[in-house]
């Protein structure tokens, strides 16, 4: 059985069969893998009331434990400042996130979770990761672990090349 990469590899392979088109076997299956996981409903966020943006962001914040102002929440959850801008007032509307405006720079602003948005994390979180388990469910433990070994190293290679590592 073929998946969709390999049908386009081997058609590629009828137009350039001398390239080496090993690049697209990864890069083509994790634009592919991230598509599909991107189509899936993740069912506990939507009965939240939250996006997988939204939650991201939240969770950043209960990682760290502490405050964080937009930009670095916008290197935490890898998005843009008018991203974060844009869902923090929406999640303060909600009631989920508070700002504080910085004493001495009223300019910056530091973010935090809000009891309310600390409960939804800590209820949310189990119900994410147990349907993120069903979703990789077809892959043996052992296979799971060494493909977040594999992705890891790529994605040190990345940011080495590319940047965008969280520091």
């Amino acid at each position: 059985m073929e998946d969709a990469v390999a049908i386009a590899l081997r058609q590629w392979r009828q137009v350039f069969p001398d390239a080496d088109l090993d690049t697209i076997a990864v890069i083509g299956r994790l634009n592919r893998c991230a598509a599909l996981l991107q189509q899936a409903t993740d069912a506990p966020l939507v009965r939240a009331g939250v996006n997988r943006a939204e939650f991201d962001l939240l969770c950043a914040l209960l990682r760290v434990d502490g405050e964080l102002t937009p930009g670095r929440l916008a290197r935490e959850t890898f998005a843009s400042g008018a991203a974060v801008t844009k869902r923090v007032k929406r999640l303060e509307e909600s009631g989920l996130v508070a700002r504080r405006v910085d004493a001495r720079d009223r300019r910056v602003a530091h973010l935090s979770l809000t009891e309310q948005g600390r409960a939804l994390i800590m209820r949310l979180m189990p119900e994410q990761l147990a349907y993120e388990t069903t979703l990789l469910s077809g892959l043996p433990t052992e296979r799971e672990r060494q493909l977040a070994d594999l992705l890891a190293e790529l994605l040190l290679v990345l940011e080495g090349r590319l940047g965008g590592a969280l520091g």
